[in-house]
């Protein structure tokens, strides 16, 4: 049976509905939302959706975007349709051209060159929801000195497994795992070499030195996920460095800084703020457990 099928599906929205159920929040003042993130297959970055939102009273259940009235976490706004008349809340686009949608509440998005592209108002938030991890977790003792967090397509990459197999006390962190475990890792590790831009986030949202690069296969979209990210973030600054095979370790290093914890606080703050106002965009939300 394959995570696609329909009952993985069904057994994937039962345990998010019984995690949710554990958080006070959701029984005090829940509201269940059909909500669109990709669910294509296991990944953290995707995973945050469904992890993040419960903890501010959001219970979202998993619909295609034709039935979605939120659009949640991650580079997905290509899958709206034009007409989409939901809620996007620091959602992304994956690729850099113009996708206007007119009639979308946008609450918040990724960064400003998504928002400029879908011609976002003038009054919506910035920021990845992922940097708002570290108000959802606190940070573990760190266990490694540096994580690599590779793109789910770059598990295999030989140059970097070298690397790290060359690194002493390092991690390669799975990003096929629950939100909770990866970010868990990520958080454990006191550097941070990522093809993944949820592996950055992370990093910033515990302030960890971090360094992003690309490799072969490239991804989706290039390089635009990352660069309207850190218009938000470091705006006019950039952590990435050109991938080498065989570079030391230490020219990562060098590349790698943490970002500045007031800039991270207020993006959080205004993602939050955004959230806030889910009530007067969508009054009809059905108050948790009313789940058909």
């Amino acid at each position: 049976m394959s995570y696609h099928d329909r009952w993985p599906r069904r057994v994937r929205a039962v345990r998010r509905l019984s995690q949710a159920a554990l958080i006070p929040t959701v029984w005090t003042r829940g509201r269940v939302v059909p909500a669109y993130w990709w669910d294509g297959h296991p990944n953290f970055g995707d995973d945050l959706t469904p992890w993040l939102l419960p903890a501010y009273g959001v219970v979202p259940v998993h619909r295609m975007p034709q039935q979605a009235v939120l659009a949640g976490v991650g580079s997905v706004l290509e899958f709206l349709p034009p007409d989409f008349d939901g809620v996007i809340w620091g959602s992304g686009l994956m690729n850099d051209a113009a996708r206007p949608l007119p009639k979308a509440r946008v609450l918040a998005v990724r960064g400003p060159l998504t928002g400029e592209r879908i011609g976002a108002p003038g009054d919506a938030a910035f920021g990845d929801p992922g940097l708002l991890v570290s108000r959802r977790m606190r940070r573990p003792v760190p266990r490694w000195d540096v994580g690599f967090v590779p793109h789910g397509h770059h598990r295999s990459h030989v140059g970097l497994a070298a690397l790290a197999e060359a690194t002493a006390g390092s991690r390669v962190v799975n990003v096929h795992q629950s939100a909770r475990r990866t970010v868990r890792e990520i958080a454990a590790c006191r550097l941070i070499v990522t093809t993944s831009l949820h592996g950055l986030v992370t990093a910033d949202a515990f302030g960890i030195p971090a360094v992003w690069t690309t490799l072969d296969p490239p991804l989706g979209g290039g390089d635009f996920k990352f660069r309207d990210y850190e218009a938000a973030v470091t705006p006019g600054r950039t952590r990435y460095a050109a991938w080498e095979d065989g570079m030391p370790i230490a020219d990562l290093r060098r590349a790698a800084w943490s970002v500045d914890a007031n800039t991270v606080a207020d993006l959080g703050d205004g993602l939050e703020r955004a959230l806030g106002r889910l009530d007067e965009e969508l009054p009809d939300l059905p108050r948790f457990p009313r789940v058909r």
